[in-house]
């Protein structure tokens, strides 16, 4: 079982890294197919963030 709130801080990380790539080259998804489109995973973030949390809270 994870440490509470090791899952969010993971889900972060992972979508630094994705916002990252996607500013150095773009990854070509729907959606994503220019460099400025990284907010579009900012916004990924938190609501998979906000999501975490709610059910780390009712665990």
């Amino acid at each position: 079982m994870l440490v509470k709130g090791c899952m969010s801080k993971l889900l972060a990380l992972v979508i630094v890294g994705i916002m990252a790539i996607q500013i150095i080259k773009p990854l070509g998804w729907p959606g994503l197919k220019r460099r400025s489109d990284f907010w579009k995973l900012a916004l990924l973030a938190i609501a998979a963030i906000s999501v975490t949390v709610v059910l780390s809270h009712l665990a």
